[in-house]
């Protein structure tokens, strides 16, 4: 039988089976080889904070209302970070064919039926390590918000939090030729963001703050800054940190209220522009020219490339029945782990 990673309850969660799903005309079964879990909006999932667990979201109008649950346990097939190997394929698909390799978001399950044309395209050479291609949406989250935070060629960029999205968003700044600064409690991630290529990193529990600290560096201001942590303090420390109209991407996934954030202070006098970076959109001035499929397929193609390498970023690749451990030292908040990979049956050893 098929299983699926669920969330019974808060801190619990377990591997399940789960009917098997038929092929239709233009679908195609995927095997799952390997699926990499999001420390951070997962983790909201196994905590119980996500606010799809607490309040209704309200899709016709956007907007989240007080009353019953979005969602509730149990929760089944969280994950945005899967790839695997096509082992059926229905009527009329065109562009896949059995044994290709593909990468996509079907959840933390042992095979997947969806539809060939969210797959086309998608595919990964035999010669590839095929856990790269877990990254393609974390990757795209961390381009995201780097063009949202307007990096360009000379930029100085502050990237707040270096996590598995903020170490991508590192190297993503250096390579569009920004010159970056890393800030991270961790001083392990620190050093992988100095390899990406970051010209000055630092812990976020300066006396003092990293604000000022960043100011001095840049010479008044960074000129943007991603914040990536999902902590309130230090988006208040991204807004301390940049010039006057300087813009910071909020692209954490914050949680409960923010009391650290005051907004009569740097916000207030230094006009800072703050924009929520989400992979649900693109910035604003660039709707017409990118999309979701874009940011796939430019981070994708700078992993092929070599230009992005996520090796340094797989810290942990544990078989599926193991995911209560790995939810368990993500929720412990242990430093040394980044990207955590399931691995379910049929995988390379």
């Amino acid at each position: 039988m098929p299983s699926v990673v669920t969330f019974t309850a808060p801190r619990v969660v377990e591997l399940q089976e789960c009917p098997v799903e038929e092929v239709g005309p233009g679908d195609v079964r995927v095997r799952t080889w390997y699926s990499g879990i999001s420390a951070g909006t997962e983790l909201t999932a196994y905590r119980g904070s996500n606010p799809y667990l607490t309040r209704t979201w309200d899709a016709e109008e956007r907007i989240f209302r007080d009353g019953p649950p979005s969602f509730a346990y149990p929760v089944a097939g969280w994950g945005y970070s899967e790839m695997g190997e096509v082992v059926e394929v229905g009527p009329g698909v065109v562009g896949l064919g059995v044994g290709d390799l593909v990468h996509g978001i079907w959840g933390h399950r042992s095979e997947a039926v969806r539809p060939a044309r969210t797959l086309v395209g998608r595919t990964l050479g035999q010669d590839v390590d095929p856990r790269t291609g877990c990254f393609a949406r974390v990757g795209a989250i961390a381009l995201n918000g780097v063009l949202a935070a307007d990096t360009r060629l000379g930029s100085r960029v502050a990237v707040f939090g270096q996590g598995v999205i903020g170490l991508l968003a590192t190297r993503l700044g250096v390579l569009a030729g920004a010159r970056v600064a890393a800030v991270d409690m961790a001083p392990r991630r620190l050093e992988v963001a100095q390899g990406y290529g970051a010209e000055l990193t630092l812990d976020p529990r300066a006396e003092g703050g990293v604000g000022p600290l960043l100011r001095r560096w840049s010479d008044g201001g960074v000129d943007g800054a991603v914040e990536l942590s999902g902590a309130v303090a230090a988006l208040h420390e991204a807004i301390r940190a940049v010039r006057v109209d300087g813009v910071v991407a909020a692209a954490g996934f914050y949680q409960g209220g923010a009391e650290g954030l005051r907004l009569g202070e740097e916000f207030h006098h230094n006009r800072v522009r703050i924009v929520a970076s989400q992979i649900g959109g693109v910035p604003v001035g660039l709707s017409t020219s990118w999309d979701q499929a874009r940011l796939v397929q430019v981070f994708m193609e700078l992993v092929l490339a070599g230009r992005v390498d996520v090796d340094p970023l797989i810290t942990d690749v544990v078989d599926a029945s193991e995911v209560g451990e790995a939810f368990r030292r993500l929720d412990e908040g242990d430093p040394e782990v980044l990207q955590v990979l399931l691995r379910f049956p049929g995988a390379p050893a």
